[in-house]
């Protein structure tokens, strides 16, 4: 068991770890540089220029390191697949903007309509072709599940959609959603190993290849994982939740993604009624804690530690 768990995160390590000084230059000579705003954080304008689009790293550390383990374990295929799909569309994103010089990249209806796309094939997926059922673990209620009948659909395109959207916005600082995605990962491979669930080759190479990209994105962060990399984890996160029957618990480990969300619907929302007043010093909400004096790598620190912990009261939780 241990040869099966530290295998394919060394696997993904080392692709990773070999990829970057490789990848990083390449997306330097094809300026794919990071913007900063100038309303943002201060110190984040010298970030300017730095490579972004840097998650092509670690996604393709992942999906080497599972096609290992596809056939003895096909669990790991759903989850691939929505990785993959998820990053392709930050990928798309990411060249409009920083290649193509297309300010917005990709159209927020675009964007939207490619991620219902890849959710749907993923649900038709889950539904037909594999034995794991759409009731959900109850956490702190052992043996429980939750069915809500056809309300299970609905719910799996919000929830994913979220969780995706969710890593999202918490790729604002380095090293902060890989940092955090870590321990999400490391909690559910200790799950899947636990519960023979069959899906840890795929969350031990994301663990591998996440540490792998931290060397780079470590703050003072090398090179950015851009929308290829925050789309891709979103969707790895979702994918495995829904493929362990877990959804309700990312409420537990994903508490930072949760938090990086409504702090942005509820600034948006705020300043909308109030015509311009704030509920934060700014959004998502890691940027209010720099603007409050934290530094950067102690936000992140902060929010690795927190999803830690949230990550350990889940394992009670089961």
């Amino acid at each position: 068991m241990n040869f099966q768990v530290t295998i394919p995160v060394l696997i993904a390590f080392a692709i990773s770890v070999a990829l970057g000084p490789v990848v990083i230059p390449f997306l330097r000579r094809l300026k794919m540089g990071q913007t900063e705003r100038a309303e943002g954080v201060a110190s984040h304008l010298k970030k300017a220029g730095t490579p972004t689009m840097g998650g092509i790293i670690f996604l393709l550390a992942v999906v080497i390191t599972s096609l290992f383990y596809i056939r003895d374990y096909p669990k790991i295929t759903p989850i691939l697949f929505l990785t993959l799909g998820f990053g392709l569309i930050g990928f798309l994103d990411d060249y409009l903007k920083v290649v193509l010089k297309r300010s917005d990249g990709l159209l927020a209806w675009q964007k939207f309509l490619l991620q219902i796309l890849v959710t749907a094939v993923f649900a038709f997926y889950l539904v037909n072709y594999t034995d794991v059922p759409l009731t959900m673990k109850i956490p702190f209620w052992s043996g429980h599940y939750w069915d809500i009948s056809w309300l299970s659909i609905p719910l799996l395109f919000v929830a994913v959609i979220g969780i995706v959207n969710g890593v999202n916005f918490t790729d604002g600082l380095d090293g902060l959603a890989s940092s955090v995605t870590i321990m999400v990962a490391v909690f559910f491979t200790v799950v899947s190993i636990g519960l023979n669930s069959g899906v840890e080759p795929i969350t031990c190479a994301v663990v591998g290849g996440l540490m792998g990209f931290l060397l780079f994105n470590v703050f003072p962060a090398q090179v950015f994982m851009g929308d290829t990399g925050s789309l891709a984890l979103g969707g790895f996160v979702a994918g495995t939740a829904y493929m362990m029957q877990m959804p309700l618990f990312i409420i537990l480990v994903g508490f930072i993604y949760l938090l990086e969300v409504v702090s942005v619907m509820m600034q948006v929302t705020y300043f909308k009624l109030t015509h311009g007043k704030r509920i934060f010093k700014m959004a998502p909400i890691h940027h209010h804690f720099e603007l409050c004096g934290w530094s950067e790598t102690r936000v992140v620190a902060v929010f690795a530690i927190v999803t830690a912990i949230l990550c350990l009261i889940a394992l009670m939780a089961l």
